[in-house]
């Protein structure tokens, strides 16, 4: 195990693990924080658990931070009885923050595929003060010059699927493709934090417990994006954006912050799509100061 970079600071946030039945699915959930302190809920991203935002929750002391594993990832359960797609993550996002005992002001941040649950959540009545955003999907991944690569990324998914449940899951879990996916998504020159995007990836990417279930819950982050939702969005919202993300250009998060209603966008340097990992301290005082200033950053 590779220790860290944020660990100090956040062994001096306390943290109390849980679980809970939320629409008939297991749910795991971890709680940063004191209780009586503002809450921020947060829904991480595709193939990954709690774990890839801590490094975000190292940096936000003094709120009650409330931080789930996705159904079908982590710990938590699979769906039972229904696919996992857009409407049923953003049903199971209402009812969880329902099941959980949220009431009255809250912040919803959503990373990566959770910028478009949160954001498909709001839009369908979710209601929280504010919204954040950080590496926002902000277009379709089927479409530009990137679609020939996603489609790849389809067919590795699907073919997973359809193998012998041994050899599936094997493919699924293959080191050197979680590692391929690992070092192309770092952007940092840091070796030390290099090898501590890669030695998280390696324990937590690979943490889910069916097939169907990565395979539906891709195909929902592919051929959904932010911006399907962001008209219906009428809380003020914040995206963090990265100046180098290989999944959305820069220039599509300048476009999809237009689409909302009350939005800005805030833009971080020399990062790609891992922003919760290379640069959280940078990405939690943007956050900050959106919250403090009741609407922009």
């Amino acid at each position: 195990m590779i220790a860290s970079p944020y660990a100090e600071q956040l062994a001096r946030i306390p943290v109390r693990a849980h679980r809970a039945d939320v629409a008939d699915t297991e749910t795991a959930w971890w709680e940063y924080g004191e209780g009586d302190a503002p809450v921020l809920v947060l829904v991480h991203g595709f193939r990954g658990d709690h774990h890839g935002l801590e490094p975000v929750v190292a940096q936000l002391p003094g709120f009650r931070i409330i931080s789930p594993d996705l159904p079908g990832f982590g710990e938590s359960a699979t769906f039972a009885d229904r696919p996992h797609d857009i409407e049923a993550y953003a049903d199971w996002l209402a009812a969880f923050i329902e099941t959980v005992g949220v009431s009255g002001s809250y912040t919803l941040l959503g990373h990566s595929f959770g910028s478009i649950v949160s954001a498909a959540a709001v839009a369908r009545g979710l209601a929280p003060e504010r919204l954040v955003l950080v590496n926002p999907i902000g277009a379709p991944a089927l479409e530009g010059p990137r679609g020939v690569m996603t489609r790849l990324a389809v067919l590795y998914y699907r073919t997973a699927a359809a193998l012998p449940e041994r050899a599936g899951f094997a493919l699924l879990r293959n080191g050197a493709i979680v590692r391929v996916m690992s070092v192309t998504m770092a952007k940092t020159r840091s070796k030390s934090l290099r090898r501590f995007i890669h030695d998280q990836h390696d324990r937590y990417f690979s943490a889910f417990g069916d097939r169907d279930a990565v395979l539906e819950a891709f195909r929902a982050s592919v051929s959904h994006d932010v911006s399907q939702y962001a008209a219906d969005i009428t809380v003020p919202t914040l995206l963090v954006a990265a100046e180098r993300d290989d999944v959305t250009p820069l220039a599509a998060q300048h476009r999809l912050v237009r689409l909302f209603p009350d939005a800005s966008l805030e833009v971080i340097p020399e990062v790609g799509h891992l922003i919760h990992y290379e640069t959280p301290g940078d990405a939690a005082a943007r956050i900050l100061r959106f919250l403090r200033s009741g609407a922009h950053a």
